[in-house]
């Protein structure tokens, strides 16, 4: 249906190999000239205030799922003004003892433009829609939920 590149580049630059030695950060090509550093977390030797891998893959989750919200929203003409998340992820061991990031909370905040009534059923009904056709979350073994 569709390809989706990116292109990771990271470099030594003289630093030891040993593993509290080598450098964490590397940078994520999106082409079209949008770049993003990234590093590991800090608990794994990486950089405060540089994304790390487990961060970049909770942001993608609501990324996702504000995507496909907003589209359900608009074709049932319910006008959004404003959407905000709040997502947290979770490391904690899996099933065979490994990390794994296990659990994501979406925490939604939605405005919509002024007339437009949304009940909190509506609301959750979207959402939920909104979880069931998204489509990273169709493609992980991690929990979603939103928390509204």
């Amino acid at each position: 249906m569709s390809e989706h590149i990116t292109h990771l580049s990271w470099q030594r630059d003289g630093a030891g190999f040993g593993y509290k030695d080598y450098p964490r950060e590397h940078e994520i090509d999106f082409g079209n000239g949008h770049h993003l550093a990234c590093t590991a977390a800090v608990e794994y030797l990486g950089k405060a205030g540089i994304p790390d891998p487990e961060q970049a893959f909770v942001a993608s989750l609501s990324s996702c799922h504000m995507l496909t919200f907003l589209a359900f929203c608009s074709l049932k003409k319910l006008t959004l003004e404003s959407y905000t998340d709040k997502a947290v992820g979770y490391l904690e061991k899996g099933e065979n003892g490994k990390p794994v990031l296990a659990r994501v909370e979406l925490h939604p905040t939605t405005v919509f433009a002024d007339g437009i009534e949304v009940s909190p059923e509506l609301l959750e009904e979207l959402h939920h829609k909104a979880h069931e056709e998204c489509f990273l979350a169709n493609s992980v073994k991690t929990k979603i939920t939103t928390v509204l």
